[in-house]
C-alpha cells in the first residue's frame, strides 16, 4: 500500500515546521506553491535560480524582470529570497550536452537534463547548505511514500492531478534521495485553481503570461540560435523513392515530424483525387550521408514507429521494472500509449507499442508509467517502422 502526501509528503521528516527552500522563478506556480507551503506551516526561504549569462541583457533572456517578480512575490507573501547562480553548472553540465546531441542529429530535451542536473542536484545541495530540510518547485507533479510491503519507505513519483499540466514527464530521472527531500505543493490542484489564488492573495504576477521554451533560447528563432554554436554543412533532401526535392542547411537544424521551416513548402510531387496536396514532414536523418529525407501526408509510414530502443536508463525505484505491459510517453503532453517493455543488457531497454507511435525521436525520452505511477525512463537511441 502506499499513501498519498498532500503538498508532496507530511511522513515525519517531511512534516509542517520543517525548512523548506523552494525554487522561485518569477512565475506563478512557483509563487503560489511557496504560498501554500507557507499556510501550511513550513519555514519557507525562497532561491531564484539564475542559470543563462551569455546574452543577459538581450530582448530575449527575461531573468532581470523574472527576478523582480519573484522579489515583488517574495514581500507580498512574507518570505525571505536570495539569488544563486548556476550558469557555469548549467553550461556544463546541460548546455554541453544539449549542443552534442543536436550536433550529432539528434533532438534532446533539455528541461528533462536541467531537473536532473540543476534543480534536484547544484539546487539541492546548494538549499542543504542552507539548512533546509527540504527542497521545493512549481512542478505538477505528486509524491508518494509507500507505507507497507517490501518497498516500504520508498518514494513514488505520480502524475498530477491536473492530468493536462503534469510534469512528470520531465522528472523521470529523479532518484529515491532527491524525492524524499522534494515537495511539489501543486500536485493536487488545477492550473485555473492556481489563478484563482494568486489573483485572490494579490500577487503580482498572478497574470504574468506562463514561459515556454528554455530561458537561454527565449522566443528568438531557434536556427539563428543554434547557428551561433552549432557546425554544419548543407545536403540534399530527399523522398523516400530518392527524389532529390530540396537541400537542406545542416542536420541538426531539423527534428523528426517537423512540418514547419522544412523549405519546400511550394513543391508539389504528389496530389490527392480532389486536387489537393499533402503537407511536408520530417522523416529521417542519414547523418552518414549527410541526407534528410521528407515525406507527404501526417501518417506516411515513415513516420510511424511500433518500436523503440532507449538507453542511458533511470529508475526512479533504482531498479528496472519487470519485463510486461505498461502505458510510455515518448514526447511531453502525448497521451499514455499501451506497450511492452523489455530490458536489454548494456543499460538499454526496448518497447513495443499496440498502436504505432508517430515521428519517435531519438533524442527525446521514452517515459514509462504503471497507472499514475511514473517508473522512470531512458533516452530514445532508435525506432523500427511499422508494418
Amino acid at each position: 500500500m502506499a499513501s498519498d502526501l498532500p503538498g508532496g509528503g507530511f511522513s515525519s521528516a517531511r512534516a509542517p515546521g520543517k525548512k523548506v527552500v523552494i525554487g522561485m522563478s518569477g512565475g506563478v506556480d512557483s509563487s503560489v506553491a511557496a504560498w501554500m507551503l507557507k499556510q501550511q506551516g513550513y519555514e519557507v526561504i525562497g532561491l531564484f535560480m539564475k542559470n543563462w549569462e551569455d546574452d543577459d541583457d538581450s530582448e530575449y533572456c527575461s531573468t532581470r524582470q523574472d527576478w523582480i517578480d519573484a522579489v515583488s512575490v517574495a514581500d507580498v507573501i512574507g518570505v525571505d529570497i536570495e539569488a544563486v547562480n548556476f550558469a557555469a553548472e548549467y553550461k556544463d553540465r546541460v548546455f554541453a550536452e544539449f549542443l552534442r546531441e543536436y550536433q550529432a542529429g539528434r533532438t534532446p530535451n533539455p528541461d528533462v537534463l536541467c531537473n536532473a542536473e540543476i534543480k534536484f542536484k547544484a539546487f539541492l545541495d546548494h538549499a542543504l547548505k542552507l539548512g533546509a530540510d527540504l527542497i521545493a518547485t512549481g512542478h505538477y507533479a505528486r509524491v508518494r511514500q509507500v507505507d507497507t510491503g517490501p518497498d516500504a519507505g520508498s518514494f513514488q513519483l505520480l502524475k498530477a492531478l491536473d492530468g493536462s499540466k503534469d510534469q512528470s514527464y520531465f522528472l523521470h530521472r529523479l532518484n529515491q534521495s532527491q524525492l524524499s527531500k522534494t515537495l511539489f505543493p501543486l500536485g493536487e490542484i488545477r492550473k485555473t485553481e492556481v489563478r484563482k489564488i494568486a489573483e485572490e492573495i494579490g500577487l503580482p504576477n498572478a497574470r504574468k503570461k506562463d514561459s515556454t521554451g528554455i530561458c537561454f533560447i527565449g522566443e528568438r528563432p531557434f536556427r539563428d540560435f543554434l547557428n551561433r554554436y552549432l557546425s554544419y554543412t548543407p545536403g540534399p533532401m530527399k523522398t523516400p523513392e530518392g527524389e532529390v526535392v530540396g537541400e537542406h542547411v545542416g542536420l541538426s537544424f531539423y527534428t523528426l515530424g517537423q512540418r514547419k521551416g522544412i523549405g519546400i513548402g511550394g513543391m508539389r510531387s504528389h496530389k490527392n483525387a480532389d486536387g489537393t496536396s499533402d503537407a511536408w514532414y520530417v522523416a529521417r536523418k542519414d547523418i552518414e550521408a549527410n541526407t534528410l529525407y521528407v515525406v507527404q501526408g501526417h501518417d506516411h509510414p515513415w513516420l510511424l514507429s511500433s518500436q523503440l530502443s532507449a538507453d542511458q536508463m533511470s529508475w526512479i525505484s533504482g531498479m528496472p521494472p519487470d519485463a510486461g505491459a505498461y502505458s510510455a510517453k515518448t514526447r511531453y503532453r502525448q497521451a499514455d500509449m499501451s506497450c511492452a517493455q523489455q530490458a536489454l543488457a548494456d543499460d538499454r531497454f526496448e518497447l513495443r507499442f499496440e498502436t504505432p507511435q508517430w515521428a519517435v525521436t531519438p533524442g527525446q525520452s521514452a517515459v514509462l508509467y504503471r497507472d499514475d505511477v511514473c517508473l522512470g525512463g531512458g533516452i530514445i537511441s532508435g525506432s523500427t517502422q511499422a508494418d
